[in-house]
């Protein structure tokens, strides 16, 4: 579906909603985001006649709320609970700007609930020597391999978002502090990181041997560089190392995002924090963090191994049972 606007009075409305979300310093990404989920409602919409502001009632919210609830995707598949709680977010801040705005006397959305966030862990999660499998596939002979395997070492370490890894430039690394700066993460926020020596130690060397050799003409400042010698994007950073974890045979799925989670679960395992890792993830919700507390089980497994006296019985149910 489009995600241009088609010209009423609805997406006037609309386009200065989104101008003042940038003249409010909104990040572009969340701009050109409320547009393409506003986009798909007034498409919806302009078949069924609302083309202004005053045509949007709580009844036709709710309508267009079932409509996402039946949508199906080309396999089938409902709508992921991200997509659809998007949307009806986007309906919501727009129908609450409006409002602030005197647009509109009474807020049709006022009533409108998002569907409920399903309680998921993450996907994948590795052991540490499937982590030194994947760290082991690069080509540390080659320009690319030494500095993927970099790259790697450095998202183990730190647990990093692919957009934040992506935009680091060198100097967000302070190898005497030992920390990466991480500019304007996700909700716009700043926040210092820890590097590892180990890591810190493949950056040397990837940048005494490696960057000056890829950056071509004028240097863009960016820490990872690509073969063109322009900044690494995000969506070749998450093909790249896709094709190391698939490379490594260790039967799980991921990219990027799977040494976050690896990160902060062995961490966990290792007797970190809960709200440390939530200040080292950079989530704003501790309650986002205490997913893995779900999966790092180890000490718990310990733990019981420990305590429970079964753990120390002197018959163990080796033997066999009589028959009842």
């Amino acid at each position: 579906m489009s995600a241009s606007i088609p010209l009423s009075p609805l997406a006037a409305a609309i386009d200065a909603y989104l101008e003042s979300l940038c003249a409010s310093g909104y990040a572009t990404a969340t701009v050109a985001a409320r547009r393409v989920h506003l986009a798909r409602f007034v498409a919806w919409g302009a078949p069924r006649g609302l083309l202004a502001l005053s045509d949007l009632t709580p009844g036709v919210l709710e309508a267009f709320r079932a409509q996402l609830a039946a949508h199906r995707t080309r396999d089938g598949q409902p709508l992921a609970w991200s997509t659809h709680a998007q949307h009806l977010s986007a309906l919501k801040l727009l129908c609450a700007w409006a409002t602030k705005t005197r647009r509109l006397a009474v807020n049709p959305a006022a009533e409108l609930t998002l569907p409920r966030a399903p309680k998921r862990l993450p996907r994948a999660v590795l052991s540490e020597p499937e982590v030194e499998r994947v760290l082991a596939v690069p080509d540390v002979t080659t320009p690319l391999g030494l500095r993927d395997r970099a790259i790697l070492e450095l998202l183990y370490s730190t647990g990093l978002r692919r957009r934040e890894c992506a935009q680091l430039d060198v100097p967000d690394v302070d190898v005497h502090r030992a920390v990466v700066f991480v500019r304007e993460g996700k909700g716009r926020k700043d926040r210092l990181v820890p590097i590892g020596q180990r890591a810190l130690a493949w950056l040397a060397q990837y940048l005494d041997h490696v960057r000056p050799r890829l950056v071509r003409g004028r240097d863009p400042a960016a820490l990872f560089v690509s073969a063109r010698g322009t900044r690494i994007t995000p969506s070749r950073l998450t093909d790249r190392l896709h094709r190391y974890v698939a490379a490594a045979n260790v039967g799980k799925p991921g990219a990027v995002h799977i040494f976050r989670h690896t990160m902060a679960t062995l961490m966990h395992d290792g007797g970190a924090d809960i709200r440390d890792l939530q200040e080292l993830l950079g989530h704003a919700e501790l309650s986002t963090t205490q997913r893995y507390t779900h999966v790092a089980i180890e000490r718990l497994r310990a733990v019981h191994a420990r305590t429970h006296p079964a753990a120390h019985a002197r018959e163990h149910t080796h033997a066999r049972a009589p028959f009842l």
